[in-house]
Formats: structure tokens, sequence, C-alpha cells
């Protein structure tokens, strides 16, 4: 993006990270708000899984490693993807209205 009017346009039709989300149709949408969600899930647990990996090294005691999954992995995983959905969804549902509007 090059000049000013290029990064105002991407403001307006939902541009992240370079991906034009404004243009993804609904089962792209669907497709990368999942991923998202997944990729927040194994990434949430495996930092649980170190933070509990050290507090094993630090207590000498084993800690209970389903924990990792059941109380960090998994909530964040599903709120990241609900919200991801959601803004992807708001995104498509913008489009089509604009494309409505001109035909």
């Amino acid at each position: 993006m090059a000049s000013h009017n290029d990064v105002e346009r991407a403001r307006r039709d939902g541009v992240l990270f370079g991906i034009p989300l404004g243009d993804l149709g609904w089962f792209a949408s669907l497709l990368m708000g999942v991923a998202t969600g997944m990729a927040a899930f194994f990434l949430t647990t495996f930092c649980a899984i170190v933070v509990l990996l050290v507090q094993q090294s630090a207590t000498h005691r084993v800690p209970d490693y389903q924990l990792a999954y059941r109380d960090a992995g998994f909530p964040v995983g599903v709120t990241v993807m609900a919200l991801a959905l959601c803004y992807l969804g708001v995104q498509w549902s913008r489009r089509m209205i604009r494309k409505s509007r001109r035909a």
C-alpha cells in the first residue's frame, strides 16, 4: 500500500495483514474463522503446557495436564473463533449489502 488512498481503502474494505477480508465469500470466511480459532487453541494450549512444565520443575509435583486443554486452550479457542466468525460475518454482510445497492 503505497499511498494514503490505499491505506484508507484498506481500512474501509477490511484488510488484515494484507488479506482482503472484505472480498472473502461465505465459505472462505467460515474457513478463516475456524482456522483462527484452531490456531488460538493450539497456541494457548502450548503456552499452558510450557507453564505447567515450569511449575512441575519448580515444585517437583506432577500437575494435571488436562488443565492446559480444558481451562486454557478450549475457552480461548472458542472465544477467538466466535469473535473471528462475527467479524468476518459482518465484513461479508457489508459486502453483500454493497453489492445489492449497486445492482
